[in-house]
């Protein structure tokens, strides 16, 4: 079994209320979830009003398989067009 872990880290630099960044963070969640079969949940930083962090994870038999899930998912949430900026992003790939 391979498990695949990806954070994704976005600057939101036009939102000025947690109520902005909530409604970002549901945006993006549902688009992810919507396009990919993955795991997606908001996981750090969730007082803050210019930052989201997102952790996605995937489970597959294939490393290679969970690592190009999980970079097309870092491609697709950095070119999003909600104002949202992906400041940084770190994929993990776990095997049993």
């Amino acid at each position: 079994m391979v498990v695949g872990t990806c954070e994704l880290d976005f600057h939101l630099p036009g939102n000025h209320s947690l109520k902005g960044t909530r409604q970002v963070s549901r945006s993006l969640i549902q688009r992810i979830l919507n396009r990919f079969n993955v795991s997606v949940a908001e996981v750090a930083e969730l007082d803050r009003w210019q930052v989201l962090s997102l952790g996605v994870t995937c489970v597959t038999n294939d490393r290679r398989h969970a690592n190009e899930i999980l970079s097309k998912i870092v491609h697709f949430a950095g070119a999003q067009p909600d104002g949202a900026i992906l400041h940084q992003s770190r994929i993990e790939i776990l095997t049993t």
